[in-house]
């Protein structure tokens, strides 16, 4: 059996918006196990035997992303936009409209900074803090991970 990419990502982002905790999927191929530990940390372990995906990548790599950790943010105080879902980021509401935060912009917590599209529908993102956008780490329409750092937030004090 293949497996492609993509589904995995479908199957993530699936993952994310229910209350399950742990999926296990087996065949005679492969073995998929994804474990939920909190809202910021999913991780994928893939059997021994890797099936070939669509790119022809292994699993174990595919499965690498929503592994690894969120670069570390260069001071402390700073707080990281996470990625809730596995999609697509987009900086604004539409292709000929301004961002919705550039680099020193301040935000307010509760205002809109991106939107990352799943499967179809538009999410969108809101800051956790007021205070001046950093580091916007992600390009616009460029494909995004669960639990992938997107952009930083200096904290008003």
């Amino acid at each position: 059996m293949e497996f492609d990419l993509n589904q995995l990502r479908e199957l993530l982002a699936i993952l994310n918006q229910t209350d399950i905790d742990e999926l296990s999927l087996k065949s005679n191929d492969f073995e998929l196990t994804i474990h939920k530990a909190n809202q910021a940390t999913a991780i994928v372990s893939p059997s021994t035997v890797q099936p070939v995906i669509a790119d022809g990548a292994s699993l174990e790599a595919a499965a690498a992303a929503p592994e690894s950790s969120p670069p570390s943010a260069p001071d402390k105080k700073w707080v990281d936009v996470i990625s809730p879902m596995v999609g697509t980021f987009y900086r604004s509401p539409a292709p000929d409209e301004a961002p919705f935060v550039e680099v020193g912009d301040v935000a307010r917590r509760g205002q809109t900074v991106c939107i990352i599209e799943a499967m179809k529908l538009m999410n969108e993102l809101e800051a956790e803090v007021n205070g001046e956008i950093v580091e916007i780490l992600v390009e616009n329409g460029e494909p995004i991970e669960f639990g992938q750092t997107l952009m930083r937030i200096n904290p008003s004090s």
